[in-house]
């Protein structure tokens, strides 16, 4: 327990957060709260912060100095201590609603044959089938112009090396580590997140500095 009467708060926030539009946000949302002495740490997760509305967008930012003015006015003699990140990114979830199947059956259809056509067409443009014919004539001794025992091979080795490059077969992952698809939408991720945070500030800014303005010509 805290050496003095003075109650400390420590605060780390959440990165990104999700939660349904129209829910009530509260301080156990977007952070981890721990207390000294312990006894306000639940009054202080369950502190409302906004009442989210379908006018707030599908982002919200949340910033710790109104998180740690929030928090004041629920122990006005807290101690607040921040750890990590200044700020959490609300990403606001509409009604969830049935998943369209065929939209799914058009989706995958698309991708099936557009990937297949780039395959076929990169295979064109360097003359794989010639270089196939050529193999089977290295190996066997006769020239064969339709090997289409090697060519069944050579695409199924693609399938499983696809497979295996991509960590993924349907919903099985052969191990733990995230496959190269999974990096590549995480640091796209991040590259918006970065991006909306300095949008959100500079818009924050703006209607501070809006508001002064108004101030003076009132004044």
């Amino acid at each position: 327990m805290n050496g003095t009467s003075t109650p400390v708060v420590y605060v780390r926030l959440h990165s990104r957060i999700k939660i349904k539009m129209g829910s009530t946000l509260q301080i156990k949302h977007v952070a981890n709260i721990l207390s000294d002495p312990p006894e306000y740490e639940h009054k202080l997760r369950e502190t409302v912060l906004i009442h989210t509305e379908k006018k707030d967008g599908t982002l919200l930012l949340i910033d710790v100095l109104p998180l740690i003015a929030r928090i004041k006015q629920v122990v006005p003699s807290a101690q607040v201590e921040t750890l990590g990140s200044s700020h959490t990114l609300v990403e606001l979830l509409p009604n969830e609603k049935p998943p369209s199947k065929s939209l799914f059956i058009l989706v995958w259809l698309l991708l099936f044959f557009g990937s297949a056509l780039t395959i076929m067409n990169f295979h064109a443009d360097v003359n794989m089938k010639e270089v196939h014919v050529r193999v089977v004539e290295m190996l066997t001794g006769y020239r064969d112009e339709n090997p289409y025992m090697f060519q069944i091979a050579y695409s199924i080795g693609i399938g499983f090396g696809m497979a295996v490059f991509f960590n993924h077969l349907f919903k099985k992952k052969w191990n733990d580590e995230p496959t190269p698809l999974e990096v590549e939408m995480y640091l796209y991720q991040q590259n918006v997140d970065q991006y909306t945070i300095s949008e959100e500030y500079e818009r924050i800014k703006s209607s501070i500095s809006t508001d002064n303005l108004s101030g003076r010509d009132s004044l």
